[in-house]
């Protein structure tokens, strides 16, 4: 299974990194107990997401990832690496498949932006399509399905406080908030009109009062199989969970909604399994009703368990947000701050995203 194991490539062109000021300041502020030694720095990337940028960094016998804000980045507090950083470092002995954070520099004389470096975990990464060759059969998948939902309600389970993260957010009025805020937004990046798509932000907004409180927890905002890090040996063991940027503590089930807004079924529309982000219509699938209820059935046995009455509602939200993501995404696209080709047609996305969140509202299911 090694041959599956995520690996980088050649740095994209306009995203390179200076490794004459990297290097110097690995020299400097390093742990030396890791290993490194003094030799140069060698760099590739990991080519495949589409928000904060990451790169595999070997030096010496050291082999180390780094993360960076993408290049003309105007949201800050999306790409935020402190948080990030202190975040990793607080579930280290609490939440196993967080990775170990080796160093945070603020210091943008060094990259042109804030970074912070982490171990390199191995691992398989599922994307939108299975590696030609890679074995996937129904008893796996299903057994790799329950492992996902497992590892979310072992998160929304840990108490904040005695990790010290009891202050990362603000949980009261929470759900409030998150809607009006991706909705302004998705206002200042929106570049074109997808009337399906604001009549789902205008129907979370009216019906935000009604989604009652579904406590407060650690929550990770991006939750779904590409950010996951699977055993190459035991592929439904999960290794490592990446991407930590949105990570918060919030309504538990709005972290639910977002995951299921990525989870895409055999029966949805053919435009939305062909954007699909990861290959969850695999057979032996669990499908989103049952994917919900093991999170509902786990968090009950931890103590609380939200009510799923308003699934529609986070579901929604979660397409709505994922809407809003891709819009500022496309939005750099649009206004020359990439360059990468797979951004030119994003926007269309977002538009499918609405006609999904709409009919799901009009039909009263997920």
């Amino acid at each position: 299974m090694s041959d599956f194991v995520d690996a980088p490539r050649p740095v994209r062109e306009g995203e390179e990194l200076d490794l004459e000021r990297l290097g110097a300041h690995l020299d400097e502020h390093l742990d030396p107990a890791l290993g490194a030694g003094d030799g140069p720095v060698e760099v590739e990337q990991f080519p495949s997401g589409y928000s904060n940028l990451t790169y595999l960094l070997r030096k010496g016998e050291l082999e180390m990832v780094l993360r960076r804000p993408p290049f003309g980045n105007r949201v800050k507090s999306a790409h935020d690496m402190g948080r990030e950083h202190r975040v990793l470092s607080a579930l280290q002995g609490a939440y196993a498949p967080a990775p170990r954070p080796y160093l945070l520099c603020e210091d943008e004389d060094v990259l042109g932006a804030p970074f912070y470096i982490m171990e390199r975990r191995r691992g398989v990464v599922l994307r939108a399509r299975v590696p030609r060759g890679l074995e996937l059969p129904p008893v796996l998948v299903q057994r790799l399905c329950e492992s996902f939902v497992d590892r979310l309600v072992e998160l929304h389970c840990l108490d904040a406080d005695a990790i010290g993260l009891g202050d990362l957010g603000r949980p009261e009025g929470y759900v409030e908030r998150q809607v009006h805020g991706w909705m302004k937004r998705y206002e200042r990046a929106q570049t074109d009109s997808w009337p399906e798509f604001d009549q789902v932000g205008a129907w979370l907004a009216s019906e935000v009062a009604t989604s009652g409180d579904g406590g407060a927890a650690l929550i990770h905002n991006d939750y779904k199989y590409d950010n996951l890090l699977l055993d190459p040996d035991d592929l439904h063991r999960i290794v490592g969970v990446l991407d930590w940027e949105m990570c918060t503590l919030g309504d538990p089930r709005m972290d639910l909604g977002t995951t299921l807004a990525y989870w895409v079924e055999p029966g949805d529309p053919e435009p939305l399994r062909n954007a699909a982000f990861g290959p969850t219509a695999l057979p032996g699938s669990l499908d989103r009703r049952q994917l919900a209820e093991r999170w509902a059935a786990g968090m009950e046995r931890a103590g609380g368990a939200p009510a799923l009455d308003d699934l529609v509602f986070f579901y929604a939200f979660g397409l709505y947000k994922l809407g809003v993501i891709v819009q500022q995404i496309y939005y750099r696209y649009f206004k020359g701050h990439t360059q990468d080709p797979r951004f030119a047609q994003i926007n269309q996305l977002v538009g499918l995203l609405g006609r999904v969140g709409a009919a799901a509202i009009e039909r009263g299911s997920i």
